[in-house]
């Protein structure tokens, strides 16, 4: 059915979140989604519209359906379980997350734009880790990651003011950590985030594990002692802790940060790809097993509506999403305080989402190639299906109906 197509392959953290949308529309999955959802952690955040104007005064895009879907999607770098629990020193190994600086920073940032219209495109916009920008709560202008740590500390710093115990300080900080963010991403972008999904170490590599692995394509080998990352060139399906590896890398990467956002956008294409020809979704075992990883390791906005959601996607394909990441200056930025970082325009930013919320305003396809994107080309996969590789530049968005090959 079109809506099993599209439910899991829009990021990470959402492809965990939406196989429990399939579940329940799927004959015989009702009991099991009801069985995920009811052991999902949820978590109050989904803060008031206060988008505040950009200092020109130019106007604030508005979405041009009401019933469009915006998520924030967070990959956090975190060495504890979505309950909080610290992971065993044994699993970190096997993750190879090394040591906690004690700070949670939120590692990846993917806003994904559904449209009510099944007609226009889906979106998935990448916020590099290293912008430098507004935070809100009034912390000043830092690295766009430390938003959700520093409105966690702040809050932390009043409650145990007020005398609260520690697992009430570590629950309410927590979710002022995830307003904060929330807020200072409305601001950046002019959107209003909908719904919040978040998955740590762990779920990543869990997740991967239970879908069989994830093919991607690098057009260079890598050798990064830092993140473990040891690959050839050419495609490749991976999982687990090498999945980790690949999407986790941004030493020894020409562009640093904006490298391993392509990378993160590359590893969700190849994702969709798997779950279309594998076959995932009619596994009972792989859907056993990705209820399994979701259940531990994924956190969701109180109130998402799952089955409304899976209706909602029900008219959208693969070739209709594609991955963007907002504009940026110098990625060598000089701060005060927060060493080097990615320069970001809020202006162009806003005008950039204005854009993709308006399909009318681009230009039409000509069907003429783009000159700075490389031709697409059919490599066997180990079980001997063709699947179509898409070597792109890396100026070009990527379309979630191909596997990329990227640095």
């Amino acid at each position: 059915m079109r809506t099993t197509k599209i439910l899991t392959i829009i990021t990470k953290g959402l492809v965990a979140t939406v196989s429990l949308a399939v579940l329940a529309v799927t004959a015989g999955g009702w009991w099991t989604y009801r069985t995920a959802t009811d052991n999902l952690a949820t978590d109050d955040v989904i803060v008031p519209d206060t988008r505040q104007p950009s200092p020109n005064g130019s106007p604030l895009p508005l979405r041009r359906e009401p019933k469009d879907t915006t998520i924030l999607l967070v990959g956090l770098d975190s060495r504890t379980d979505n309950q909080g629990k610290p992971l065993p020193r044994e699993l970190l190994d096997q993750l190879q997350a090394g040591n906690s600086t004690g700070e949670q920073n939120t590692d990846t940032m993917i806003v994904i734009h559904v449209p009510a219209d099944p007609t226009k495109k889906a979106w998935g916009l990448s916020l590099p880790r290293d912008s430098y920008v507004d935070i809100a709560g009034g912390f000043g202008r830092h690295k766009l990651n430390s938003a959700y740590a520093r409105g966690k500390v702040s809050e932390a710093g009043k409650l145990r003011g007020q005398g609260k115990d520690a697992a009430t300080v570590d629950r309410e900080s927590t979710t002022a950590g995830r307003r904060n963010l929330i807020s200072t991403i409305n601001n950046l972008t002019g959107l209003h985030i909908d719904h919040y999904a978040e998955i740590n170490l762990l779920g990543f590599s869990e997740i991967t594990n239970s879908v069989g692995g994830v093919p991607v394509c690098l057009n260079n080998p890598v050798h990064d002692s830092y993140s473990g990352a040891n690959f050839v060139a050419g495609q490749q399906t991976l999982q687990g802790v090498d999945a980790l590896k690949f999407v986790r890398q941004r030493h020894g990467l020409t562009n640093g940060d904006l490298d391993r956002v392509r990378r993160q956008q590359a590893f969700l294409a190849g994702l969709a790809n798997r779950m279309f020809s594998a076959g995932t979704l009619t596994d009972p075992s792989r859907i056993a097993g990705l209820v399994n990883a979701l259940t531990k390791t994924v956190v969701l906005d109180k109130g998402w509506d799952l089955l409304s959601f899976a209706q909602q996607l029900g008219g959208l394909s693969a070739n209709r999403i594609q991955f963007e990441t907002i504009p940026t200056g110098r990625i060598n930025l000089s701060t005060p305080s927060d060493g080097s970082a990615v320069e970001v325009n809020p202006n162009q930013v806003r005008q950039f989402v204005q854009d993709l919320l308006d399909p009318s305003a681009q230009k039409p396809d000509s069907g003429t190639p783009n000159p700075g994107a490389k031709r697409v080309e059919q490599q066997q996969t180990d079980n001997n299906k063709q699947e179509r590789v898409q070597k792109i530049a890396s100026v070009e968005p990527i379309n979630a109906g191909a596997i990329p090959c990227v640095d």
